[in-house]
């Protein structure tokens, strides 16, 4: 299977979260956003701050994300991806979800492959239904 993968999918992984993706051991080819990897970093960075969260849990976590970027393919947020983004959609959606689900159609047009929207983002699927994308990671 491939999947486009959204931060929640890997926060999820990395931070050893209930509800993780069951599916995960069935992804052959895993796509994500570049800007998974802001996401992901920041969300770290706030729990470091919140929580007081030692440096080297944190540290592990952190590299734990980068080895998981390295093995999926990762889409540049290009002119394409943000103009899709930018256009109206079916369901109320906010800007780094909207790139994300962006990146995925237009991954999906391209690539001219099968792709499931990976998350656990309620919003995020239901916008991702909308336009027609299988969804995994929801209930």
């Amino acid at each position: 299977m491939i999947a486009y993968l959204d931060s929640s999918v890997l926060l999820r992984m990395v931070l050893g979260q209930p509800g993780a993706l069951k599916e995960w051991t069935a992804i052959r080819l895993g796509v994500a956003s570049a800007v998974v990897e802001v996401e992901c970093l920041r969300t770290l960075d706030r729990l470091r701050l919140r929580h007081a969260i030692s440096d080297e849990d944190i540290a592990i976590r952190r590299e734990a994300i980068f080895r998981l970027l390295e093995a999926i393919e990762i889409v540049e947020p290009t002119r394409p991806v943000l103009t899709r983004a930018a256009q109206p959609l079916p369901t109320e959606l906010g800007t780094l979800d909207a790139i994300h689900l962006a990146t995925a159609m237009l991954w999906r047009e391209q690539a001219r492959k099968d792709l499931l929207m990976a998350t656990h983002d309620t919003t995020l699927a239901m916008a991702a239904r909308s336009l027609g994308l299988r969804v995994i990671g929801i209930p």
